[in-house]
């Protein structure tokens, strides 16, 4: 698809998100259908970002390496000091 090429894409929202998108789009002193665009292109970019990221990060890493790693670590209850706090 060449940038001029466009695609009209029926969408269908909650009216409480919509109506949101239309305050923050009006905020941003864009149409809604701007908005909604970015807000698509900000939400791959972030997407592949993440996927690229943790798959650098993976790196030559092998399924069983954690299983290892965690069969290592000591059979023991958590401290108090661990316990998540609401």
């Amino acid at each position: 698809m060449t940038q001029a090429q466009r695609y009209k894409y029926p969408l269908q929202l909650p009216q409480s998100l919509k109506e949101t998108a239309a305050r923050l789009a009006m905020e941003d002193g864009v149409s809604l259908n701007q908005w909604i665009v970015s807000a698509v292109a900000q939400k791959i970019g972030a997407v592949e970002t993440a996927s690229d990221f943790l798959k650098a990060r993976a790196g030559k890493a092998k399924r069983g390496n954690l299983t290892r790693l965690l069969d290592r670590a000591p059979d023991s209850m958590p401290t108090p000091e661990d316990a998540i706090k609401d």
